[in-house]
């Protein structure tokens, strides 16, 4: 067994490396592993060196301290999101790679969820190809709170699995819900009691690694070549989708936050 580990400041992303299975774990649990901006770097850069390693049959995503994580870290939002710029390189140049090298990373992946799986942690699982939960653990997109839509990319792997009618749920409502819930509306493999996500994530990579792995990866690449296609947006459409940053809502509602109150939107 061997560790990998990059240690940016704000949090850290590791890789436990146990024979053919690997672990990538987020680590920042001072703040429920809210996900910084060195944590999306250091996801990136660990599942694009994974992804060329023939030798693993499985990689586990999971959080440290008994969280998976409470989405991006806020706290960072009034330096590496100012201006229309920053907000859009924060979402096209930062999270939206990191989430396509889970998405298109060729071993299969397992999503070991407890705790607060929010926001981008979400996301994060969305790109999972499985995702077991502990039952007290809690799922939701809260974002209308912080006067600000998901981005188009990061909506992408929510939308895949809960469709049209539940996605607009999660994110109109920003509700935080519990694992029975997200298992009905099909954002998650499996729900296991508290304390038995561990073996279940064992038999479970065990399981994944006893199949033929030129299998598994064929049949990812074939079912993603068989999902329905969706024309990628116009620059016109992604300029409209990153609009509010300048917006007073916006900024309201990450001050808001910052604040530790309830935010005052004004439409506009």
């Amino acid at each position: 067994m061997r560790t990998v580990d990059l240690h940016p400041p704000g949090g850290s992303v590791t890789v436990m490396r146990d024979g053919d299975i690997a672990t990538v774990t987020l680590f920042h649990p001072d703040r429920l592993n809210a996900i910084s901006v060195a944590m999306w770097r250091g996801l990136r850069e660990h599942f694009e060196r994974l992804s060329t390693d023939e030798t693993l049959r499985c990689i586990v995503v999971r959080g440290a301290g008994g969280n998976f994580a409470a989405g991006a870290d806020i706290a960072e939002f009034p330096e590496v999101r100012h201006g229309s710029a920053g907000v859009r390189a924060y979402h096209l140049d930062i999270i939206k790679p990191a989430l396509q090298a889970v998405r298109d990373c060729p071993h299969p992946t397992v999503a070991a969820i407890d705790g607060v799986c929010v926001g981008g942690g979400l996301e994060i699982a969305c790109h999972c190809d499985l995702r077991i939960a502990t039952a007290s653990a809690r799922f939701g997109v809260p974002i209308n709170r912080l006067g600000f839509p998901m981005a188009p990319d990061e909506l992408a792997g929510l939308l895949a699995l809960a469709g049209r009618a539940v996605t607009l749920e999660i994110l109109l409502e920003g509700r935080v819900f519990g694992a029975r819930e997200a298992l009905q509306k099909g954002l998650l493999t499996r729900v296991v009691a508290d304390g038995e996500l561990a073996r279940e994530i064992s038999l479970t990579t065990q399981r994944i690694a006893q199949g033929a792995p030129l299998a598994a990866r064929f049949n990812k690449r074939i079912i993603e070549r068989l999902s329905p296609a969706v024309e990628p947006l116009t620059a016109e459409e992604l300029d409209q989708c990153f609009a509010y940053c300048d917006t007073a809502d916006h900024a309201e509602g990450i001050r808001a936050f910052l604040d530790k109150r309830l935010p005052r939107f004004v439409g506009r």
